[in-house]
């Protein structure tokens, strides 16, 4: 009963616009009460769920893609994603779900790839004559790829949460299905720009061409490069190679583009820290509610629950499928990955299910939820900068939608897959 009253009174509150961070907080408070513990505890419980040096990447990957936004990286990753498929049909689409994986490497996160970099592609776009609501939808549905292509912050979260998962196996782990699922979106694009006869460059621009953007576009792809070759190689740790990622954009961004000036560093570093401060309170409350869920044992009572409707493995899946679709829509993927995490993590080893493959199926299943009508929290984002009516975005988005609920569906019988590159490298 208890347990009821618990998820009840947090998506009421999710549900009638409390900030989430604020209703963790106050789950949290609930969760306690009923374990009969001082309110005390909770201040302890919110240091110490924070108080991992593996959270440091945070706040470094953060700054080193306001610093790499600021230095005008953003537009010239479009350019040269233009400059390469732009003389096809529908090209300035392709183009938009390319810059999106690129960024990614970046940013790590699907709301600054859908405010900084969205932007600039739904207006280039609309420019040439795309539909903004159809921009727009695009926009939103590849940029989900920036919280899956590494260093991705939601895989750090869902490592540390996990306690049995290496961050650098989940970086690698994430490149193959971010791979497949940008493959998949440029194929939904070519559908559309042949049955719309979408518009398109006039000519190929020149390989002349491709080379100057891909030169002004180069010191921010070697980025991801550097992240992961140096994890790879045992350079660094993935918590050292944060730090590596924004001292390169620091100098990139000063010496080689040449577009930062000190009020950008410190407008960079106050943006920085505003965001840093926003996941981390998150952090910090949702690790006092998990602690006050599991003194009521309710990730035991979840895991007997889902051993009584789910006798198999592939059942199990399918279950937690549609509850982290849910979870997605109504839910920010971070919190949601704190939250949802340690309460079905039980389950999933008495089922057997590997959790390093369990992790990458969460963190993209939460994330496709994002861009799920009717409440993807993404389609809010993207239909502000866009200028345009839900509605409109709706009709726009289902298709795009329908095939990244698709791919999540396939991974539930892809493990192998998933785990290949993982294996490779010994993980």
């Amino acid at each position: 009963m208890e347990a009821i009253v618990v998820l009840v009174v947090f998506l009421l509150l999710v549900l009638i616009g409390v900030p989430i961070s604020w209703s963790i907080a106050g789950v949290s408070l609930l969760t306690l009460f009923y374990s009969d513990v001082a309110f005390s505890v909770l201040p302890m419980k919110m240091v110490g769920g924070v108080n991992t040096f593996t959270f440091l990447c945070i706040p470094f990957f953060i700054f080193a893609a306001n610093i790499m936004s600021r230095g005008g990286i953003t537009k010239r990753i479009f350019l040269f994603c233009d400059a390469i498929c732009g003389h096809f049909s529908g090209g300035l689409a392709h183009a938009n779900v390319l810059a999106s994986m690129l960024f990614g490497g970046i940013s790590g996160a699907s709301n600054a790839d859908a405010v900084g970099l969205g932007a600039i592609e739904i207006e280039m776009m609309t420019e040439k004559g795309y539909k903004r609501s159809y921009s727009a939808a695009v926009t939103a549905a590849s940029a989900i790829l920036s919280s899956i292509v590494p260093p991705s912050n939601i895989f750090i979260v869902y490592a540390v949460t996990a306690g049995t998962v290496s961050v650098s196996a989940m970086f690698i782990g994430g490149i193959v299905p971010a791979v497949v699922l940008t493959a998949l979106l440029i194929a939904l694009n070519v559908y559309y720009a042949k049955r719309y006869n979408f518009p398109k460059n006039e000519k190929f621009a020149g390989w002349r061409h491709v080379g100057k953007t891909a030169l002004q576009t180069l010191p921010a792809l070697f980025m991801p490069i550097i992240i992961l070759g140096g994890i790879l190689g045992g350079v660094f740790t993935p918590t050292e190679s944060s730090v590596v990622a924004g001292a390169y954009a620091l100098v990139v961004s000063a010496f080689v583009l040449r577009n930062l000036t000190w009020r950008d560093v410190y407008e960079a570093l106050v943006e920085s820290a505003k965001m840093t401060a926003v996941v981390m309170f998150i952090i910090a409350v949702a690790a006092a509610m998990g602690w006050g869920i599991t003194t009521m044992r309710l990730p035991q009572k979840i895991s007997e629950w889902c051993l009584t409707f789910a006798h198999t493995k592939l059942q199990f899946m399918m279950l937690c499928f549609a509850l982290l679709v849910i979870i997605g829509m109504l839910v920010d993927v971070t919190p949601a990955i704190l939250i949802i995490v340690p309460i079905l993590v039980p389950a999933a080893r008495a089922f057997g299910v590997d959790m390093l493959y369990f992790g990458l199926f969460v963190a993209m299943t939460l994330t496709m939820g994002l861009v799920t009508p009717p409440v993807g929290m993404l389609l809010f984002t993207t239909s502000t900068v866009a200028k345009i009516d839900l509605s409109a975005m709706y009709k726009a988005i289902l298709p795009y939608a329908l095939v990244e609920i698709l791919f999540c569906i396939l991974l539930i019988f892809a493990e192998p897959v998933l785990l290949f590159l993982p294996g490779l490298f010994g993980y």
